[in-house]
């Protein structure tokens, strides 16, 4: 990755600069999803979604509680005035005094890099929160009903910094990006307002429209 997108750390972000942990997943997913949703402020529902908000409902009331000498603190505030990310975290436990970040999906167990962005997102909070280092957390799969251990390495941190400092770019902007226009449309809640089949097929047209209006010098 280019260093020349990477931000220098700051404490003085504003609040239209910051970043909310929750796009960072969308963003990772597709630009075009992110900016419909934390720009247009548009959201549907299919399945998919209303399967995580149920899921997300169980983690999401705050409070404490503690199992086999772990604290487990629920639905927790953070917040990084390094990254300028706010957002909440759905589980934290806390294994000593060390955080361990655990985020609720709804699927089965899977590895995708949008999930592990936004629990890295996550752990660097907890970091600057707490003065601790939190080297992972997991991911819990709520269709199985098993975990996947996230280790935040210096590679995954990185991957972090450069969407966070795209994201940001992105959300200070207007124009959607263009649609993906791939498999992942499929199962997007939002394909009825990104319309990217049509999008695409506009930008297809006005090539072929140019093209075939090009006058070419005789030899």
């Amino acid at each position: 990755m280019p260093a020349d997108n990477l931000e220098e750390p700051r404490e003085d972000w504003q609040d239209h600069e910051l970043v909310p942990i929750s796009a960072l997943e969308h963003y990772s997913y597709c630009p075009r999803q992110a900016a419909l949703i934390h720009i247009e402020a548009v959201w549907d529902e299919n399945i998919y979604t209303l399967r995580g908000r149920f899921v997300h409902e169980q983690a999401d009331e705050p409070g404490e509680e503690h199992r086999e000498g772990v604290r487990v603190e629920r639905s927790l505030p953070l917040w990084s005035r390094r990254y300028g990310l706010v957002g909440r975290a759905d589980i934290v436990e806390f294994h000593g005094p060390t955080p361990y970040p655990v985020d609720y999906k709804h699927g089965p167990r899977r590895t995708h890099e949008h999930d592990d962005l936004q629990l890295c997102a996550q752990a660097v909070c907890l970091e600057e929160m707490t003065g601790l280092p939190v080297p992972r957390g997991a991911i819990f799969h709520a269709s199985s009903k098993r975990r996947r251990e996230v280790e935040f390495n210096s590679s995954l941190r990185l991957r972090l910094a450069h969407a966070v400092a795209d994201l940001r770019r992105l959300l200070q902007h207007t124009a959607l990006p263009p649609p993906l226009n791939d498999v992942r449309c499929r199962n997007c809640s939002l394909i009825s307002s990104c319309l990217p089949g049509v999008v695409a097929e506009r930008k297809r047209m006005d090539r072929f429209i140019t093209t075939l209006y090009q006058i070419e010098d005789d030899p």
